[in-house]
């Protein structure tokens, strides 16, 4: 296997540090230590001008406030240059009336592409980087998920799993099948006999020893 073939076969794993880059960006160099304290969605695309992307920049642009009111930034990367880059923004809020606040990585070595696993064997250079990854305040990789070129990212989804990762983090719980705030949340279940035979009496939403929920 060849160098070149051993790096793309790399992944960040889930609950390791992710990582670490220092990148140019449309607003200046960015590093992923710049984003301790906060989360971080992390966003990659093939290529600038390409329709469906265009759109999730959009959809990411309109979110930007909700992901801020819940201290996450926003981080886009392209296999593309600043010059592109910086024509791409323009031209969304020339022909869409959208502004992109966040910053996009130019990343033209494609070095923090192969770092995050985001270029696949078998694909071209640029046609698997599509992926969405969240990092938390402390710099750990907590979801990552992969795209086809052929359909956009749901960017309530990403709103919705950011929310569920804090929630499980601030309370010590899980969060059921497309839970939204609000909504009563998975007991861990529990890890003794004595436990078990007792988790009916704790006041839960209670349905067997190992399924219980409850309102937070």
């Amino acid at each position: 296997m060849t160098e070149q073939n051993e790096r793309q076969l790399q992944f960040p794993q889930l609950n390791k540090p992710a990582p670490a880059f220092n990148a140019k960006t449309t607003h200046g160099n960015r590093t992923l230590e710049d984003y301790k304290g906060k989360w971080l969605v992390l966003f990659s695309h093939p290529a600038d001008f390409t329709p469906v992307c265009t759109t999730e920049f959009m959809g990411f642009a309109n979110a930007a406030e909700e992901f801020s009111a819940m201290n996450t930034e926003l981080l886009g990367l392209s296999i593309d240059s600043i010059h592109a880059h910086i024509a791409w923004v323009r031209n969304i809020e020339e022909n869409f009336g959208v502004n992109i606040p966040f910053p996009i990585i130019a990343d033209l070595s494609m070095e923090v592409a192969h770092s995050y696993g985001m270029v696949q064997p078998g694909a071209s250079d640029t046609a698997a980087v599509r992926a969405t990854f969240i990092i938390d305040p402390e710099g750990i990789m907590r979801a990552m998920v992969y795209y086809p070129m052929s359909n956009g990212r749901s960017v309530k989804e990403f709103l919705r799993l950011v929310k569920a990762l804090q929630t499980s983090d601030e309370n010590s719980v899980a969060t059921p099948e497309n839970w939204v705030e609000g909504e009563p949340v998975i007991v861990p279940p529990p890890h003794t006999v004595e436990d078990a035979a007792g988790r009916k009496d704790k006041g839960y939403d209670y349905v067997d020893w190992y399924f219980s929920k409850k309102t937070l």
